[in-house]
């Protein structure tokens, strides 16, 4: 400021010729012009009326271990009921997870994801899926049937189209190949398989159909 006053009134130039040549914007030198003379004031957090005080974060723990087995939200309308602590269902949350005192759910282990029992011989599970294949430019719908033990293609097809018709002569082939075979048909659920035509072909012919998991 005393640079920009000295050599502006030196000169006789406007102070804007030196606020570009200093790269300084005219608010910033203003307010250092405001500030002058004054001492720095603590740019830092300032403690605020609604912040947590610590004997009432003390309080909420010593109520929590006394009253262990209430979820967080009951807890925090019991201490305002004694007058114990006035904060909300999320401080008492913040409170006790920082202290590490909530204790984890107990959940019940989920079978989803670990897959199923493997078949122990052949015709047990057939899995029925449908893939693409890209001939001279044309697309052309393969159907697959493959035994869930050895892995042998039981039946497939190679079709222009994926209807839902177009899976039932496949499933058909393989029925035919292996009269004797009574597997479980194992599919994903896409709309040739989930149709309710497809549902109605399967209970006629006989093999129980089951589609995966989302």
């Amino acid at each position: 400021m005393a640079f920009i006053d000295r050599w502006a009134r030196r000169c006789g130039l406007e102070q804007a010729f030196f606020l570009r040549l200093l790269k300084i914007s005219r608010e910033n030198l203003r307010d250092w012009r405001q500030r002058l003379g004054t001492p720095n004031q603590h740019n830092g957090k300032v403690p605020k009326a609604h912040h947590l005080l610590p004997e009432e974060r003390t309080a909420i723990l010593d109520y929590y271990r006394i009253n262990s087995i209430e979820g967080y939200r009951r807890l925090t309308y019991m201490m305002m009921d004694e007058k114990v602590a006035f904060v909300s269902p999320a401080t008492t949350y913040r409170v006790l997870k920082g202290a590490g005192a909530l204790k984890p759910r107990i959940k019940e282990p989920s079978s989803k994801g670990k897959g199923f029992k493997q078949p122990s011989e052949a015709h047990r599970h057939w899995h029925i899926d449908i893939t693409y294949l890209k001939i001279k430019g044309i697309f052309y719908y393969l159907t697959l049937v493959l035994d869930g033990f050895s892995r042998y293609i039981v039946g497939w097809s190679l079709r222009e189209s994926m209807t839902e018709m177009d899976v039932e002569i496949t499933v058909q082939q393989a029925r035919e190949s292996f009269p004797n075979a009574k597997p479980r048909i194992i599919s994903d659920r896409g709309s040739q398989f989930s149709s309710r035509d497809f549902r109605e072909f399967m209970r006629l012919v006989g093999p129980v159909h089951t589609m995966t998991s989302p």
